[in-house]
């Protein structure tokens, strides 16, 4: 089968079509021959040398995939040859197939279409575990969302704007921040405007509840200063590369907590809850037209190169996804 694949690292130019030996269909595995890979943060990583998949996982970038399951394991109850389904990957999604465990596994929710769907898993499994799972955003509560026009924050504002919460979003321009706002969001041009005097002039001074943090390095600190009394800090990232420094005296005034977390190198079993939950909670907002998967572009395999060209170049609104079937 064709994959894309990583010779060596560096940058875009080094991803390569190639053929793979075909990864063998376990007793609680599900084969998938894949229509549509979504591309992350993570895979650029990865490329560059920096984010080495998990042991057992394919050597080549993708976290989500949507396509058709092909074949199942003797254990596999759920899913049959011929259903529309999309899956969170340790890694391998941008090839013609992928092998993944059934517990990993979402049906295309209702609505979305089969290429689009690549566009949900990793998102929606990040958005929900950190911001919903692990800082409990509640209704009544304000949320803060870095990078509100990529997929995670598009993911993040509809959520919980869905669920009753106020609403909050960084982006880097008047085109990004009006992407944030058709979304639900209060938006922030962060070239323009200083976040914290933002959001503490919105809420009269009280901060927001929860923040889910991208950036990293001095946005830590000034985080601390736009959070609420008992307000959660979820760290998933450091785009910036820069370390942190923050006045720890702030963080105890505030009674709050910063929490650094990745998702695909958890245990199979922490994964497989995560997958459930946003079965649970999440497929029904999309099926009632609630969120939506917000897709930017779309390539083939063998321009994946640009595709990773425009994920760096920070212009892309929304999700960038290669089509495979």
């Amino acid at each position: 089968m064709r994959a894309i694949t990583l010779p060596r690292f560096g940058d875009p130019s080094v991803l390569t079509v190639t053929e793979v030996i075909e990864p063998p269909v376990g007793p609680s595995d599900v084969r998938i021959d894949v229509v549509g890979a979504g591309i992350n943060g993570a895979d650029i990583s990865q490329r560059r040398g920096n984010y080495p998949p998990p042991s057992g996982a394919p050597l080549w970038p993708g976290l989500e995939v949507s396509g058709i399951v092909s074949a199942t394991g003797d254990d596999v109850s759920e899913w049959r040859v011929g259903d529309e389904v999309c899956a969170l990957l340790p890694g391998g999604g941008y090839a013609e197939r992928v092998v993944v465990d059934q517990s990993l596994v979402l049906p295309v929710p209702a609505g979305v279409s089969l290429l689009d769907a690549a566009a949900l898993p990793e998102v929606a499994a990040t958005v929900w575990s950190n911001v919903f799972m692990s800082a409990e955003l509640a209704s009544t509560e304000a949320f803060l969302a870095h990078g509100g026009s990529s997929g995670i924050g598009a993911m993040a504002i509809q959520i919980a704007v869905a669920r009753g919460s106020r609403v909050f979003a960084t982006a880097g321009s008047a085109e990004k921040v009006a992407f944030a706002e058709r979304l639900g969001a209060i938006g922030i041009n962060y070239r323009e405007q200083d976040f914290v005097e933002v959001v503490n002039y919105e809420m009269g001074g009280t901060g927001v509840d929860v923040i889910l943090d991208m950036v990293g390095g001095d946005y830590i600190g000034r985080d601390i200063r736009a959070l609420a009394v008992g307000g959660r800090i979820m760290v998933i990232a450091n785009q910036s590369g820069d370390s942190s420094s923050f006045n720890v005296g702030s963080l105890m005034a505030k009674r709050g907590r910063i929490w650094a977390t990745t998702l695909r190198a958890r245990p199979l079993a922490e994964r497989a809850a995560i997958i459930a939950s946003v079965r649970e909670s999440v497929w029904p907002l999309i099926e009632q037209g609630l969120v939506k998967p917000t897709v930017d572009s779309v390539f083939a395999p063998d321009d994946a190169a640009d595709a990773h060209r425009r994920m760096e170049s920070s212009a892309h609104m929304g999700k960038i996804l290669l089509q495979f079937g």
